[in-house]
């Protein structure tokens, strides 16, 4: 913008003075015009960027909002059990007060004895009698509402430790594109419940996480703990086709060739099988 105010007063005093040639002026004019066209260029550019990083700003807002949903959506879901099973508890506690003031009105029994002890013997064999057999109904009925209270609880404990809820962390994290987070449940898991049913499940979505941030050969050997240690589970074909794709990503074609040709030798019936023989001509 200086410079055209420099153009444009050089144009002036050269016509005051009379002392510019036609070439002069027209130079200052291609001059003038260049300067437009550069500040234009630059304005377009910026509002290129500018719509860029809006856009990317945008969707960074709706990926969070997404996972905040997700989140409150499964707390709303864990405050609500827990809600029941705090309620359930409450209730075996108010009944095991009930049972405790009956406890105490039928020690005051006791005094009653007493005071009756002048009355005939067989009476006294009566009312002592009827008072032990309604101490030990009440003894087992306390016993077992304290076990219930005990059940309750334990029932608590699991409902916050269970491999399912473990497991669908790890699903949550990895739709949510958090694939770091989603390994630490998946592996946790691993650890804690090695023989569950769905542990071919958990490391199948590990090698996928490696796999949607294409690091292919990581992705490799974790596909390759799920053939090797689950080989009649379901997700073992599923772990063979990604397996065979990752190293095609890596530009092994061979080992790609050898395990997509495993897959449909060992699984032909498979809806793996099928994509890799339609997909990559496997026979």
């Amino acid at each position: 913008m200086t410079f055209t105010r420099g153009a444009l007063g050089a144009l002036v005093l050269l016509t005051i003075f009379g002392c510019a040639s036609q070439s002069d002026l027209e130079s200052v004019r291609r001059d003038n015009d260049e300067i437009k066209n550069r500040l234009f260029t630059l304005d377009r550019g910026l509002n290129e960027v500018r719509g860029e990083v809006k856009e990317g700003v945008e969707k960074s807002l709706a990926g969070y909002r997404q996972s905040l949903e997700a989140l409150q959506a499964d707390m709303a879901g864990y405050q609500k059990e827990m809600a029941s099973i705090r309620k359930g508890g409450a209730d075996l506690q108010a009944t095991l007060e009930s049972a405790r003031v009956d406890m105490q009105l039928l020690t005051g029994k006791v005094d009653d004895v007493r005071i009756l002890a002048q009355k005939p013997a067989d009476d006294i064999a009566l009312l002592k009698e009827d008072l032990n057999k309604r101490l030990t109904a009440l003894e087992a009925r306390m016993t077992k509402l304290e076990k219930g209270i005990e059940e309750q609880q334990a029932k608590a404990q699991a409902a916050l430790k269970s491999p399912e809820l473990l497991y669908q962390q790890g699903q949550d994290a990895l739709k949510a594109g958090q694939g770091a987070k989603a390994r630490e449940y998946f592996a946790s898991f691993l650890v804690q419940y090695p023989k569950h049913n769905l542990a071919a499940n958990a490391q199948y979505w590990i090698g996928e996480s490696y796999y949607q941030e294409k690091n292919y050969e990581q992705a490799v050997l974790e596909f390759q703990e799920v053939i090797k240690n689950y080989p009649d589970k379901e997700k073992a074909p599923a772990a063979m086709l990604k397996q065979g794709m990752a190293f095609r990503e890596l530009g092994d074609s061979k080992s790609a060739a050898y395990i997509l040709k495993k897959l449909v030798d060992e699984h032909p019936k498979s809806e793996e099988a099928k994509i890799a023989r339609d997909k990559f001509k496997i026979k």
